[in-house]
């Protein structure tokens, strides 16, 4: 299979990734934190080695700050939902998932105000329409900082300064960004950071992170078990504590450190620039097929490794199917869990077909996209 859906999952994971969580599994096996054997002081170990790796990717000061989550989705709900109150005003845009829409949605019905800021065709966001929609008691600004539909990168440091010249909390969401794209919370004066494990991060499936900044206190949204403070009936206030109840994913925790690890070995600029490289290349073979619209900025380097397009007026989900069933091709195909964007694009009944790049890809790869869009057209 040629794998082109990283935007979804990166596939394969570096070699190192398989191990650390095998590894976890075979040897060690044991709940962190709830027991004072060593195998459980063992798996608490890679748990905070873990969380500090995490910190100092994304220059968190504290690394209790670092909160481990199932997922970006679990990462904007534990924010939006522990941030939020009635009466409460959220700036979002266009370009959000619905990772984030459909909690916001929820958080409407309960008396907390939403306004969504347009995006351009290229999926291009203006700050000074962010700017020209704060009220008094706007609390929040919520941002993807790359479309998961365009790949357009969003002008996060524009928008993270007028949230904090306002006195209001920045949000960023880093789904297609982290592990690929240098993020410093602190530069970029973000206070609420989320990101999967799974995708540019190279760790696997069942683990993501959600960061906080020194402004931003949030309310637990479930509780239980920490394995601190168990006299008490109260959820423990501090912190990673009191946002981390459960067991945690361990095995997926040790992956993730790996990832992190690898990302640092290659060089964050290594892998950026042959991603850059591929995307430039996919752009101009696409340009070439006759009947082949792309959406986006169509450059490489204003946007994330992913190219959205459409073949003709053809339903995106048949031309996966063929991409798959016929080429053996991975790709993704309908509204990708963001119908604003898509709305913004007018294909909301087309939907698009996504191709997203992968450290692990090759021109090869590319070539024989090429080859298969051309039978395809041939055939249409």
């Amino acid at each position: 299979m040629i794998y082109l859906d990283n935007a979804a999952t990166t596939w394969p994971k570096p070699e190192s990734v398989y191990q650390a969580v095998l590894n976890f599994m075979r040897e060690t096996g044991a709940n962190p934190g709830r027991g004072g054997h060593r195998a459980s002081v063992r798996a608490g170990k890679i748990i905070e080695d873990t969380r500090k790796k995490m910190a100092r990717l994304f220059n968190v000061k504290n690394s209790n700050r670092v909160i481990f989550t199932f997922n970006a989705t679990h990462s904007i709900n534990l924010a939006l939902k522990g941030l939020l109150n009635k009466g409460d005003h959220v700036i979002a845009t266009a370009l959000e998932h619905n990772s984030t829409l459909r909690p916001l949605f929820k958080l409407m019905q309960k008396g907390v105000r939403v306004t969504i800021v347009p995006c351009s065709s290229q999926g291009y966001i203006d700050p000074m329409l962010i700017k020209k929609e704060i009220l008094p008691n706007t609390r929040l600004i919520c941002l993807n900082h790359a479309s998961n539909v365009l790949g357009t990168i969003t002008p996060v440091q524009e928008v993270g300064n007028i949230a904090r010249e306002n006195d209001i909390i920045f949000m960023l969401d880093a789904a297609q960004t982290a592990g690929v794209f240098h993020i410093d919370v602190e530069a970029l004066n973000i206070d609420l950071l989320t990101f999967p494990g799974h995708k540019g991060l190279m760790g696997p499936q069942g683990i993501g992170g959600l960061c906080l900044g020194d402004r931003v206190k949030l309310d637990s949204i479930f509780e239980g078990g920490t394995g601190s403070v168990s006299e008490s009936f109260e959820q423990p206030s501090r912190l990673p504590d009191k946002l981390e109840s459960g067991t945690p994913n361990t095995p997926g925790i040790a992956g993730l450190g790996s990832g992190i690890d690898f990302i640092l070995q290659e060089g964050m600029d290594k892998i950026r620039k042959h991603e850059i490289e591929l995307t430039s290349y996919l752009l101009q073979g696409l340009g070439k097929i006759e009947g082949i619209k792309i959406y986006g900025p169509g450059s490489s380097e204003k946007q994330a490794p992913l190219v959205a397009f459409n073949v003709k007026e053809k339903n995106s989900t048949d031309i996966a199917y063929l991409l798959d069933k016929y080429f053996d091709i991975a790709t993704r195909s309908g509204l990708h869990c963001a119908p604003l964007v898509h709305k913004a694009l007018g294909t909301m009944e087309q939907g698009a077909v996504r191709v997203s790049i992968g450290y692990f890809n090759t021109r090869d790869h590319i070539d024989k996209l090429f080859d298969a869009l051309e039978n395809i057209m041939e055939e249409f």
